[in-house]
């Protein structure tokens, strides 16, 4: 079984840099603390490093 990591959006897009709106739809969040299961895989872990502000990963399964 993969790894996986559970990623919240903490941050609103609105006023960001488009790169940063697109990273956000990238990781499959778009609204207000709304959760995402993600393969822990170095791309996704970039994906977050990015956008620190606008991200944070509450779970880390294995």
């Amino acid at each position: 079984m993969a790894k996986t990591i559970v990623v919240k959006q903490i941050g609103s897009p609105i006023r960001r840099p488009a790169i940063q709106r697109e990273t956000l739809k990238g990781l499959g969040l778009n609204k207000m603390n709304r959760t995402r299961e993600l393969e822990d895989t170095p791309s996704v872990r970039g994906m977050v490093a990015k956008i620190p502000h606008l991200v944070t990963i509450i779970e880390e399964k294995n």
